[in-house]
């Protein structure tokens, strides 16, 4: 099975939770489209914090320069991204495949980051983290993906949250799966694995 991993937001955690999915399910791990490489790239950050010997990390299909929304860090670097040319890794394995920022950020002049899910056929989890706003911008984004008939696996509450936050957003989404990853506060091998056992059983 394929996940894609896409989030409320920019800076919600979807790396985070890339790297505990793919510790857990020795799954490889894929992000179509990086922006921002002179700061790093996420699949640098998750080969350093996996355990596993199993995962297989895939190149991009675009990298970009600027930390900026990829159609904009795109132009920049003089690039078109093109969502026939963006095609699912070859392998036996599962994949986690994290998207760039939220649902509706651009990637060009007409599609969006959600629509490399819908174009590879996969579960989405939906990256949440608590900040204000986040119970708003939640169902924003789960009207649309439940509308547009996506696919969806789960919900995965990234750091701590205040018992009416969750409330608010569970109560809205009571038949989806949900994952908890506490807040890390030391982002290593360790722990991550640690987090990863605990959730396995829920795939």
């Amino acid at each position: 099975m394929n996940y894609f991993i896409t989030g409320i937001g920019t800076n919600v955690g979807k790396t985070i939770v890339s790297v505990v999915l793919t510790e857990s399910l020795q799954a490889d791990y894929w992000k179509p489209i990086q922006s921002g490489t002179n700061e790093g790239k996420d699949s640098d950050t998750i080969r350093d914090l996996i355990s596993n010997s199993k995962t297989i990390i895939h190149p991009e299909s675009y990298l970009l320069k600027q930390p900026l929304s990829p159609h904009f860090a795109a132009k920049i670097d003089g690039v078109e991204i093109e969502l026939k040319e963006i095609r699912l890794p070859i392998t036996d394995n599962n994949i986690i495949i994290e998207g760039a920022g939220g649902i509706f950020v651009p990637i060009n002049e007409n599609q969006f980051v959600i629509d490399i899910a819908k174009k590879i056929d996969c579960e989405i989890i939906l990256v949440v983290s608590n900040y204000l706003g986040c119970i708003n911008h939640t169902l924003l984004s789960l009207n649309y993906l439940i509308s547009n008939h996506y696919k969806i696996k789960a919900l995965a509450f990234n750091g701590n949250f205040e018992k009416e936050v969750k409330s608010a957003i569970i109560n809205h989404c009571k038949d989806l799966q949900l994952i908890e990853i506490p807040t890390l506060e030391n982002l290593e091998k360790e722990s991550v694995k640690q987090i990863a056992d605990k959730i396995r059983w829920q795939f």
